[in-house]
């Protein structure tokens, strides 16, 4: 039998589809306030790997991902990925979101991505809310599943996600 213990903390992260920086920005300070200091902004890029957000949103929309300085519980991600919806509500103009905001959580071995859509690689954690290994950590680098979005599969998503590893490995040895 498996001795059961206290998981490590993860590095909660976001990602972030705007076509307005306005908005982005005041997601930015929202975020900000409830999760603590951003430690980490990846450069911007286009989000062009898919139509699927371009009624609601618009066009020329720009991908970019944020994480925090403070650790958090995997076990917060639901409630997390509640409170993001609601600032993706408070964005609304006419029925249409802003901005998409997708959180999720790094840990040594994998990225996760908090979503409210069931699907046969997802699993149930609670208010609604599904996770998702997005891509895991394997020989220096994060290698692609066969449902890992196209985005977090790009040099500038790879970048941002072996830094925010990178920070939680020095965090992590510290607690």
């Amino acid at each position: 039998m498996g001795t059961i213990s206290s998981p490590k903390k993860v590095k909660l992260f976001c990602g972030i589809i705007s076509s307005d920086n306005k908005v982005k920005q005041k997601s930015f300070e929202v975020l900000e306030e409830k999760f603590g200091k951003i430690d980490l902004i990846s450069d911007v890029i286009p989000f062009d790997f898919s139509s699927y957000y371009n009624t609601e949103i618009g066009n020329n929309l720009k991908r970019s991902w944020i994480a925090f300085e403070k650790l958090i519980s995997a076990a917060e991600i639901a409630e997390i990925k509640v409170f993001t919806n609601f600032i993706e509500s408070d964005f609304t103009i006419n029925n249409k979101r802003q901005i998409n905001i997708d959180p999720g959580y790094i840990t040594p071995a994998n990225v996760i991505l908090a979503t409210t859509k069931d699907y046969s690689h997802r699993i149930y954690l609670a208010k609604g809310i599904y996770g998702e290994v997005a891509t895991i950590y394997k020989k220096g680098g994060y290698i692609k599943l066969p449902w890992s979005y196209p985005d977090y599969m790009t040099n500038i998503a790879a970048r941002f996600l072996l830094k925010a590893r990178i920070n939680l490995m020095r965090q992590l040895k510290k607690l």
